[in-house]
C-alpha cells in the first residue's frame, strides 16, 4: 500500500515505540498523585525533570547568552537585535512554558540570580493534564510570585488552537524541557502523521518572527531533533547548543541530554 503523504514525513526516520509517557493518563496520574503529594508536604513540589543534568541551568545560560546579543530584554529597556545601533524602547521578553508539569523552570527564570536580577517579563506555562496546572498554580501562589505577570493554563498543544488572550502576536521564547520527548512515545494511528510532526507546525506560530525555542530532549541526539524540527525549507534555524558532560560507549561519545536553541526565520524569504 502507498504511503500517504501525510504519513511520508516519518517514513525515513527512526521512530520510538508508543508508551504509556506518551499519554494523558499517565501524566494526569502522576500529576494527581505529586499534586496529592504538595497537599501534604509543601516543600514536596515534584520532579524536575532532567535536574540530574543540571538542564534547567543550561537553559539559563543559553537565554542570557541571547540577552547578553541584545536578542532578549531580561527587564524592560533598551536592545537591538542586529548591533545594538538605533536603540529602542522595548518591554521584557515573553516565554511561553510547554508541557510546564509543576512549572519550575518559570519559578527558576523568575528568581533572582547571583547578580539580582531575573527574567521580569510575562510567562505563561501551559500542560494538557489540569492536575499539573493545578499544581503549578499551588507552588506559585505558595512562592508568592506574581501571578498577574506568570499564568498556567491547561491547553493541548496538538489539539487545540491557541487562546488569542496569551498568544498575542507570539513569544519571544518558547520552551520545552521533555514535552517533545513525551510527544514522540504517542501512539497514533497508521496513516496519520506522526505527532512530532504536528508539534513542529503547532509551535512555530507560537514564536514570533526572529525569536526562539529552546528544547532539552533525552530521547533524540542533535541530528534527529534537527530533522524533526528544522528540516530544509521550514521555518526553524539551527543557532545553538547548550554543553553538557560527555561518556563514551561502544567507541561512541555521546551525552544523556541534548539541549538546542533554534530560531524562528524573520521573513518568509529566509
Amino acid at each position: 500500500m502507498a504511503t500517504t503523504p501525510a504519513a511520508q514525513d516519518a517514513t525515513q526516520r527512526k521512530l520510538l515505540d508508543p508508551s504509556e509517557l506518551g499519554t494523558k493518563a499517565y501524566w494526569d496520574s502522576a500529576y494527581s498523585r505529586e499534586l496529592d503529594n504538595y497537599d501534604e508536604d509543601v516543600d514536596d513540589e515534584g520532579t524536575v525533570w532532567f535536574s540530574e543534568s543540571n538542564a534547567e541551568e543550561a537553559v539559563l545560560t543559553q537565554l542570557s547568552r541571547l540577552e547578553q546579543k541584545g536578542l532578549l530584554r531580561r527587564d524592560g529597556g533598551t536592545a537591538d537585535s542586529a548591533s545594538h545601533a538605533n536603540l529602542r524602547q522595548l518591554p521584557p521578553s515573553r516565554f511561553l512554558d510547554l508541557g510546564t508539569g509543576n512549572g519550575h523552570l518559570l519559578f527558576a527564570l523568575r528568581e533572582d540570580d547571583e547578580e539580582g536580577s531575573c527574567w521580569s517579563g510575562e510567562m505563561i506555562g501551559v500542560d494538557y493534564s489540569e492536575s499539573s496546572i493545578q499544581l503549578a498554580r499551588r507552588i506559585a501562589s505558595e512562592r508568592r510570585f506574581d501571578t498577574s505577570t506568570m499564568h498556567f493554563e491547561q491547553w493541548d498543544l496538538l489539539a487545540d488552537p491557541p487562546q488569542p488572550g496569551w498568544l498575542q502576536n507570539g513569544f519571544d521564547v518558547v520552551l520545552d524541557k521533555g514535552t517533545f520527548d513525551a510527544i514522540s512515545l504517542m501512539p497514533y494511528a497508521e496513516g496519520s502523521r506522526h505527532p512530532c510532526d504536528v508539534y513542529r507546525d503547532k509551535v512555530v506560530p507560537l514564536i514570533k518572527p526572529g525569536c526562539f525555542l529552546c528544547i532539552t530532549v533525552c530521547n533524540w541526539v542533535k541530528e534527529e531533533l534537527l530533522d524533526w524540527l528544522a528540516p530544509a525549507g521550514g521555518q526553524l534555524r539551527y543557532y545553538a547548543e547548550a554543553k553538557y558532560p560527555t561518556f563514551t560507549f561502544g567507541g561512541q561519545t555521546g551525552q544523556s541530554i541534548v539541549t538546542l536553541t533554534l530560531r524562528r526565520v524573520a521573513t518568509e524569504l529566509e
